[in-house]
Parts: C-alpha cells; sequence; structure tokens
C-alpha cells in the first residue's frame, strides 16, 4: 500500500540518494522544517509516545471540516530523526481525511532510516507511527 502522497514521493526520492552520507543530509535537512507543537509544558504523559529516546508527544484532532489537525512534539533537542520523521508525517496527513492515517506504516521508519537503526531508535520511531494512526482511528 502506498503511503499518502507527500510521503511517497519524499520516500521515492530518497531512494536515488546511494550515498549514506548525502541520505542523512537530506534527513538532517528535513528535521529543520520540523514544526513544534503548540501545547504548554509539562506535556501530558498520556501523549507520550511510549518507548521514545527523544520523548516525543503527539496530538490528533479534528479541524472544524473533519480532517485531521496534527501535532508533533519532540521534547529532546537532540532528537534530529525523530524530528525527520514528525515532520513527514505531518506534511503527510495534516489536513486530510482522518482514514489517511491507515496508510502509514511502520517500515517508513526503514524505507527513511535504513535497517541500521539502534532497536531503540527503531522502536520509537515505530511507536510515533502506531500512536498517531491509533489517535487518528480514534477520531474516524
Amino acid at each position: 500500500m502506498p503511503y499518502p502522497a507527500p510521503i511517497q514521493e519524499f520516500v521515492e526520492n530518497l531512494s536515488y540518494i546511494d550515498d549514506r552520507g548525502d541520505r542523512v543530509q537530506a534527513l538532517i535537512d528535513l528535521s529543520r522544517s520540523y514544526k513544534p507543537a503548540n501545547h504548554e509544558k509539562p506535556y501530558p504523559a498520556d501523549h507520550r509516545v511510549p518507548g521514545c529516546e527523544s520523548e516525543v508527544y503527539s496530538w490528533v484532532n479534528l479541524t472544524q471540516d473533519g480532517n485531521l489537525d496534527l501535532e508533533i512534539a519532540v521534547d529532546n533537542p537532540q532528537g534530529i530523526s525523530a524530528m525527520a520523521l514528525a515532520a513527514i508525517i505531518t506534511e503527510g496527513i495534516q489536513n486530510q481525511p482522518p482514514q489517511t492515517a491507515a496508510q502509514l506504516d511502520e517500515e517508513l521508519v526503514y524505507a527513511l532510516f535504513g535497517k541500521e537503526l539502534s532497536m531503540g531508535k527503531s522502536m520509537g520511531l515505530t511507536n510515533l507511527i502506531r500512536q498517531v494512526k491509533a489517535q487518528a482511528a480514534n477520531l474516524a
């Protein structure tokens, strides 16, 4: 199943980058487009992504039109991978119908970052996808 169009396009473009260093730089550049959540700290524990080393929180709500309004907070300034994933997920499903989140797949983590991720990092990033999908499914 393809990802939402903006995510699919990014994954395809990233697949053309063979050099690991260039790929890492593309993801770092993507992390710079991350927009922090507009919520006051401390963030509520029930929004924290379990197992994520970067202390990530997510909120999925609906706009007045019934589309997704997604906010992700990465509380660790060193959480570059989490910021990059947050930016691409937000770009892919923001203002889309709730069922669009069902197109997110945990394999996105490996499509973006490769199979070399540590177990802790991959668990946190895949849990972010799982949490966003679950929050959106509760709204559908």
